[in-house]
Parts: C-alpha cells; structure tokens; sequence
C-alpha cells in the first residue's frame, strides 16, 4: 500500500512537471473600451480567461491540457470603437502591441508568446523583442499557412471583409507562400463597425451557428470551399481573420459529409501546436533574421 502510495506521488509530480513545460502568453491584437458601442462579447474583461479565448466553441482545450497559461487582451484600439480590418488599423494596434510584448519577455514567466488575431500586428516586431529574450513567438497566419503547406500542396483562405482580404494578402506574400497559397475566398461580411450598422456582421453568424441555427455565413464558407478546392486547385482550406475561426468545425464536417477530405485549419490552434513544438525544439527565431543592435558577428551581403 505504502509502495502504492509513493508511485502515485511520483506520477503526481511527474504530471506536474509535464503541465509546467509549457508557460505561455496569449495576447490579443486588441480590446475595446467596456460599453463600447461596436465590442463583440469576447472582448469583455470581465470574463474568464477562458471564454476570452473561446474555448467554449473552439477546439483547443485538449491542446492546453499541459499548459501553464496566461490571457493578455491586448492594447485598447487607439484609432476607435470597433475592431481592426484595415491596413491603417492595423499599424495602430501593431505598434500598441508591443511593449505588452516586451513586458511579458521581461518578467521571466513565460517560454513563449502567442499573438492572437488573424492579421498578426506586430508579429515581425515582436519576434525581434522575443530573441532577445531567447523566447519563441507564435501567430496565427503564420502557423496556419506552415501547417497547411505540410498537408497539401496549396492551401486556400477563408476570409471576409476586402480590406482585410488585401490586408491579409500581404500576409501570404511576406511569408513566403504566395506560390502555395491557391486563393482568398471572400464571404463579404464585416464587424460590427460604423457605416455597416445594418449589416448582419459575422458575430451574427456566430452566434446563429452555435444555438444550432441556419447561419448563412457558414453556408457561404462551404460554397467558398468548394470552389477553392474544384476551381482554385486547394488542398487545405484555413481561414484569415480570427473571428471566422469559430466556422472551422462546422466546415471540416460538412467538406466531410460531402466527400471532400481536405483539412480545415483554425489559427488558435495551428499556433499553440507550433509554439510547442519551438519549445520542445529549444529554439526561437533566427539571430541572422533578426539581429540584435550590435551583433557579434555581420554579414557583408545579403542574397535574395
């Protein structure tokens, strides 16, 4: 019994340790000011950690089983009451973003950061911050569009709104895979943002969707799919801002109901897969990519 007892507080510590491996920061590209005219529910502070993740409806709770996790709701929009979709937008949020970062970094508490919202603000910087510190940094375009290139060979996005649709374009084009990205389909919904007061926004679709209700935006997404894959030439479908994350499950099963087996990816969880898998590696960013003010060593000439 004895011998019972010491075995079940070894695999007790051992669980222990297991969960600390990974100490992580999500951090949101923005929030609204409580009262807001324009705020989705998800943005309010006065939720858990938890349901501003929205672990209630997306599929990453098993994911951060062993995480140790802390949630960051990001800089409060400095250009407004509504959430980002343009290039303009996101320069302000990108740029408000960052010494969030560089505190995180600082205080010792976290092996690596993850940056929340589709469009990345910041991402690029806040790599720089981060090694310095020796800390991986993890976003959502960035791990999908990697994640998916490993499972086909062309991937297509789902997204909504034009500006961010070439905001997001981009995107694909500064990492790299405009010649594996097949297309972005465009949905043609927007936030809930001055000029679009009467519009049903893509929270309305949500919201429908997840109460079980006919949710038209869910049906354009499968059109949109479809499409991508019989006429664009995808082999995995992702999606670019994170309020259409939530489609991801809906979408995976009616592809599959259809016949279509092709991956649906959703950034939240492409991005704590990847910011475990650079933990476990021990590494972070490259120091020739992002160097610091006064590297030990420099290179004469750079190739494209």
């Amino acid at each position: 019994m004895e011998r019972t007892m010491v075995e079940a507080g070894d695999k007790t510590r051992e669980q222990a340790a297991v969960r600390s491996k990974y100490r992580f920061l999500f951090i949101q590209p923005f929030q609204l000011p409580r009262g807001s005219r324009y705020a989705d529910k998800y943005h309010s502070d006065v939720l858990s950690k938890e349901q501003r993740l929205r672990m209630n409806h997306l599929n990453i709770r098993h994911l951060l089983e062993d995480v140790e996790w802390d949630f960051h709701g990001g800089p409060v929009a400095p250009y407004g009451d509504w959430a980002v979709e343009t290039r303009e937008e996101f320069a302000h949020v990108a740029a408000a973003r960052l010494p969030i970062v560089r505190e995180a970094c600082a205080s010792g508490k976290y092996n690596a950061i993850v940056l929340l919202g589709g469009g990345e603000p910041g991402f690029l910087e806040s790599r720089e911050i981060a090694r310095r510190y020796r800390i991986p940094v993890t976003s959502c375009a960035f791990s999908q569009m990697h994640i998916a290139t490993m499972l086909g060979n062309r991937f297509s996005v789902i997204d909504f709104a034009e500006s961010h649709n070439m905001y997001y374009y981009d995107l694909v084009i500064r990492h790299g895979f405009a010649g594996r990205c097949a297309s972005i389909r465009n949905i043609n919904y927007y936030h809930a943002r001055p000029g679009h007061e009467d519009a049903s926004t893509i929270a309305d679709e949500r919201e429908k969707a997840l109460r079980g209700e006919p949710s038209a935006a869910v049906e354009r997404a499968v059109e949109a799919a479809i499409a991508a894959i019989e006429e664009d030439g995808a082999e995995v479908v992702t999606f670019g801002c994170s309020d259409a994350f939530w489609l991801q499950p809906f979408l995976q099963k009616r592809l599959d109901d259809l016949g279509w087996e092709a991956p649906v990816l959703e950034g939240y969880s492409c991005a704590i897969v990847l910011a475990k898998l650079l933990v476990d590696l021990g590494v972070d960013a490259s120091g020739l990519a992002f160097p610091g003010d006064r590297p030990r060593q420099w290179r004469q000439k750079k190739m494209f």
